[in-house]
This record gives C-alpha cells, structure tokens and sequence, in this order.
C-alpha cells in the first residue's frame, strides 16, 4: 500500500501547488475552492493507504528489488458470469439522470435500484449458515 500511498501523497502536492499559482493568477473563487478540495480529498485518501500500509505486511509491489514472479499467485475470486456489476452501472445511470434533471421520482427509484443491485452484489455467493 505504500506504493499508493505514494501516488495519492504526489496528486495533493499537484493539487495545492496547482491551487496556490491558480490563486495567484485569477480571482475567480469557485475553481480556487475545488482545487484545495481536490487536494484534501487526495489528502485523506493518501494519509489512510499510508496508516493501513503500517498494519500490512509488505507486498511485492512495495519492494522496489521484486521480480515479477514474486506477485504470482491467486490474486482473489472474481465472479466468471455475474449479472450485477451491470445492473449497478444501469442504476447508477439511473440516478445520474435524476440527479441531473432533477426529477425526484428518478431520484429515489434510482436511489432504491443502486441500493438493490448493491446488495445483489455483495450477497451473490453468500452462504446462509448451516442450521444445526
């Protein structure tokens, strides 16, 4: 995690240092606003890959001598024929629309879909506990 913790840490020096010459050279607020934002945002993501990172053991991409053999291996399960990433992508759209047309009808059946395809998603190869 230190290797993103890294890139995060280098983005919010862009961001301020894009913030102060962007202060400098115009007096326009609201772009002044979201570059600091931008910067504390990347801040807070940073400072916690960087806290995490303490509590992990290193990885191969940490090592800056690896090879790239040293990362082989199971890297996780990825579902081979799911159905919800999908309909996540569907309801966020969904939701996008209403948000930006403001239609609050679309707004919560949107809000609603997300939630649904959201928890198919999570829950798809959930097991219940065996009843003994």
């Amino acid at each position: 995690m230190k290797v993103e913790s890294r890139i995060f840490e280098i983005i919010t020096v862009f961001f301020f240092i894009a913030g102060i010459v962007y202060t400098v050279l115009t007096r326009e607020v609201v772009g002044v606003v979201g570059l600091f934002l931008t910067g504390g945002l990347s801040l807070i993501i940073g400072t916690y890959f960087r806290f995490v990172s303490r509590r992990l053991e290193a990885r191969p991409e940490d090592n800056p001598d690896a090879e790239v053999s040293d990362g082989a291996g199971d890297v996780g399960f990825f579902s081979p024929g799911s159905y919800w990433p999908i309909t996540v992508a569907g309801a966020a759209a969904i939701l996008g629309v209403g948000l930006a047309f403001f239609y609050a009808w679309l707004i919560v059946i949107g809000v609603v879909v997300v939630l649904i395809a959201a928890g198919g998603l999570v829950f798809e190869y959930h097991i219940r506990p065996s009843e003994h």
